[in-house]
């Protein structure tokens, strides 16, 4: 029995092996009327896709506007998608140490199991649950102060800063002259701006409030539905792996569905390791960020850590985003607590940057801080708040695939695949032969993908 258990335990780690594993690009050659059918089905693919795309762009309003409808009757089953990816890591961890236990202590095993998943569902239900009703108790009255406080100072705040701007003694220089005309026309710019856009547009968002609290109550209700959807997901997450599985080696070629399924494999781990990561680092961001505050005592203490600790889930551009409006709010307060405030975030995203953001998230995507900062800027440009974090997990996959093809065709033509060799110093003949300035050293490349130096070569 022992011995069928540790054969079935190998078969599983040998296929979970075989899927993590890189599959190699190309293989064996079709036959010559293979290759002129599929000729002919390009063709007529292509001209069949640019047809379909000329429509397409023809009705592209009424397109957008279906994907939009689809999107808004199918945001339930995103919330349920979206909840079950996050507390998927405590459902795992629960059946890694409660189902060995009811496997000895029970004999059916498919009711152990059942009975595992249900209480891996339920204490992940729970505990989602203690940390919103945790968050509403302590961040709802703080953050209801603090806006008060805030609506209640702002205007004397600001006309004491204009006030004092326009105290500012100046001498009769010309760069003098010109400065004093500029803070002149600005603060006059600045109180018109108070007095009429910013008047007009709080009357506008208080007649549309009615509305507003209509669309949040909806937006709870599907995020509930969503809530219940998540349970059949978590419930049933093998079956449905194992038809999207069966479904994949249906439809495509074995090395093309082998490809799909270590693509599949390799961004789950990028966007579970990214997404999950960022969410524990942030929340500990903004709970040192409360500490720090309230033992300088700072205004707007709950306030201002929501803010910081919020943002912090955007990568890069997430702490100064949250910092400027911050500062800026503390500063109304006080100038020279807004100027410490500063000093304590600096201080606070070094050691986010440098000591708690690798040791959670390690190197997860594998970007460099280049293609983040575009990886960002694009997604935050297309999509908004949630594409800028999103944008990282989506570029480190795209990243990750195009890394893949340029290797399988470095594979093919025998040439290194580090990019170190490719340096000022290195070159390739016109015989597919690679060398090296230094002593014309030379390397060729194994079937296995290794690099191995030429015996010919000097060593």
């Amino acid at each position: 029995m022992q011995e069928d258990k540790k054969m079935t335990e190998q078969t599983q780690e040998e296929q979970k092996a075989y899927y993590t594993a890189k599959p190699k690009l190309g293989g064996g050659k079709p036959s010559k009327l293979r290759q002129q059918f599929a000729r002919g089905m390009t063709y007529f693919l292509v001209i069949a896709a640019s047809i379909l795309f000329y429509f397409a762009l023809l009705r592209f309003t009424n397109i957008s506007d279906l994907t939009r409808k689809i999107a808004e009757v199918l945001k339930p089953v995103i919330y349920g998608c979206v909840v079950a990816y996050l507390l998927n890591p405590i459902v795992k961890q629960t059946d890694k140490y409660l189902l060995p236990v009811l496997e000895k202590t029970m004999k059916n095993k498919k009711r152990a199991e059942k009975l595992s998943r249900g209480t891996g569902i339920f204490l992940a239900l729970l505990i989602m649950v203690v940390v919103v009703i945790t968050l509403f108790n302590l961040l709802i009255p703080e953050l209801y102060r603090s806006i008060l406080k805030l609506a209640y100072n702002l205007p004397g705040q600001m006309n004491l800063l204009v006030r004092k701007v326009s105290e500012i003694q100046l001498d009769d220089s010309t760069t003098g002259k010109l400065l004093k005309t500029g803070i002149t026309e600005g603060t006059q710019m600045f109180q018109k701006w108070i007095r009429t856009d910013l008047l007009s547009r709080a009357n506008a968002v208080m007649s549309n409030l009615t509305v507003g609290v209509f669309n949040i109550l909806n937006e709870i209700f599907k995020f509930l539905v969503g809530v219940i959807i998540s349970v059949y997901l978590l419930s049933g997450k093998e079956t449905f792996a194992k038809q999207s599985k069966k479904a994949v080696y249906s439809i495509f070629p074995f090395r093309q569905a082998n490809l799909i399924l270590h693509i599949t494999t390799k961004s789950n781990e990028i966007f579970g390791g990214f997404i999950i990561g960022k969410v524990i680092d942030s929340a500990i961001i903004g709970v040192l960020c409360f500490i720090g505050l309230s033992v300088l005592k700072m205004p707007y203490a709950i306030l201002v850590s929501v803010i910081v600790g919020t943002t912090n889930v955007i990568p890069f551009f997430g702490p100064y985003i949250g910092a400027i409006p911050s500062a800026f709010l503390i500063m109304l307060e006080d100038p020279m607590k807004g100027l410490y405030f500063i000093i304590f975030i600096l201080v606070l995203q070094q050691f986010d940057g440098n000591i708690l953001g690798p040791k959670i998230l390690g190197d997860s995507t594998g970007l460099s801080a280049f293609w983040v900062v575009v990886s960002i800027l694009l997604g935050g440009g297309m999509f908004g708040f949630v594409g800028m974090i999103m944008g990282v997990p989506t570029f480190a996959v795209l990243y990750y695939i195009a890394d893949m093809w340029i290797k399988g065709r470095l594979e093919k033509k025998e040439l290194p695949l580090d990019s170190n060799y490719y340096d000022m110093k290195s070159y390739v003949d016109d015989s597919g032969q690679y060398f090296h300035e230094e002593g014309k050293k030379g390397l060729h490349l194994e079937a296995d993908g290794k690099d191995k130096k030429d015996s010919k070569m000097e060593e």
